[in-house]
């Protein structure tokens, strides 16, 4: 079975050789950036930069699939988002909106996506990507999800306020993001990537109540998830355990979860045959600051939880230890021998 063979029947449920062991969030380190000569900020908008970062993380690191690019602002900036692009180990972030005002919606417009911003880099990468891996390596393109980019556009202030006294602004902000969501998404997937990740950190109960998850938001990330061309994994931020049942129900292939979520277990349990669970290795308190014993035992934790697909359970921090990368993949390997 090849990596991506793995992957998809993981996704989908199926048996696998061995439990895949990939990150379906961001992989670029200051480590792995020195080893190809591609620092932030400039390989967060350059092909070339960008296809040798990510394939620093299949080919050094060892992660089983490629994951590109590395922020939640690439659609966010094309959609007129003012962004500042952050420096070597800090990622890029949104600094300006250009909806603020319920009334601005009236004059919303999305741009020709193919060509603005740092989208036709984020397109030729996955081409390169591809040429260079062959077809047997998985391919994860990373954005922004859709309730992310309407926070992003409105600014999460307006966002949360429309979600309590203007539920119809709040509706067309979901909408409008939404349809370049999935324009975006079947850009990379045209492009040649095979799994989608949406990042969605917004829909997270630390900021909107599971009540809001479950009327007001669910069904924007459904209706990406329809309308992508590929598999959809759904991250979440925080402890979700309050909007799980709901998450897998949004038709999305995987759910990635942060070690917040501790009764991994059990949610396996609660969303089988809905989605898979993906995650949920401590990104901060175990690839960043843990050793190789800490890593081991919480691969073994969650291998024995049942999770589908191991992984980080958020973005890997930049100045994360490729060896502590190199320890999950071992880990994983060591468990099935």
């Amino acid at each position: 079975m090849t990596l991506k063979e793995n992957l998809l029947k993981a996704l989908n449920g199926e048996a696998v050789e061995k439990t895949p062991c990939v990150s379906v969030t961001q992989t670029g380190t200051v480590e792995l950036m020195d080893a190809v000569n591609a620092p932030w900020p400039e390989s967060q908008a350059d092909a070339k930069m960008m296809a040798d970062l990510a394939i620093a993380g299949h080919e050094i690191a060892g992660l089983e699939a490629v994951r590109v690019p590395y922020c939640l602002t690439v659609l966010a900036e094309a959609m007129g988002c003012e962004i500042n692009m952050g420096t070597k180990n800090r990622q890029p972030s949104v600094i300006a909106h250009p909806y603020e005002k319920p009334e601005m919606l009236d004059a919303a417009t999305k741009p020709d996506l193919k060509s603005t911003g740092r989208i036709p880099a984020v397109i030729e990468a996955i081409k390169d990507i591809r040429a260079r891996v062959g077809p047997d390596v998985p391919i994860i393109g990373g954005m922004e999800g859709p309730i992310t980019l309407a926070s992003d556009l409105v600014s999460v202030k307006s966002y949360m306020k429309w979600s309590i006294k203007n539920p119809d602004a709040l509706a067309r902000a979901n909408a409008f993001a939404n349809e370049a969501a999935i324009e975006y998404a079947n850009l990379m997937v045209e492009a040649g990537a095979d799994v989608i990740c949406i990042a969605d950190p917004v829909s997270s109960p630390d900021l909107m109540s599971p009540q809001d998850f479950h009327e007001k938001l669910m069904g924007t990330i459904t209706e990406f998830a329809d309308k992508v061309n590929a598999p959809v994994v759904l991250h979440v931020c925080g402890n979700v355990t309050a909007i799980l049942n709901d998450m897998a129900d949004c038709h999305c292939k995987g759910l990635s979860v942060e070690e917040k979520v501790e009764d991994v277990k059990g949610a396996v349990e609660m969303t089988k045959g809905r989605a898979v669970m993906i995650g949920n290795i401590s990104s901060p308190f175990v690839l960043l600051s843990g050793d190789e014993a800490k890593v081991t035992e919480a691969v073994n934790h969650a291998l024995d939880a049942g999770i589908a697909v191991l992984a980080p359970g958020c973005g890997i921090a930049p100045m994360t230890p490729t060896a502590n990368i190199k320890a999950m993949v071992a880990a994983r390997d060591k468990y099935f021998q």
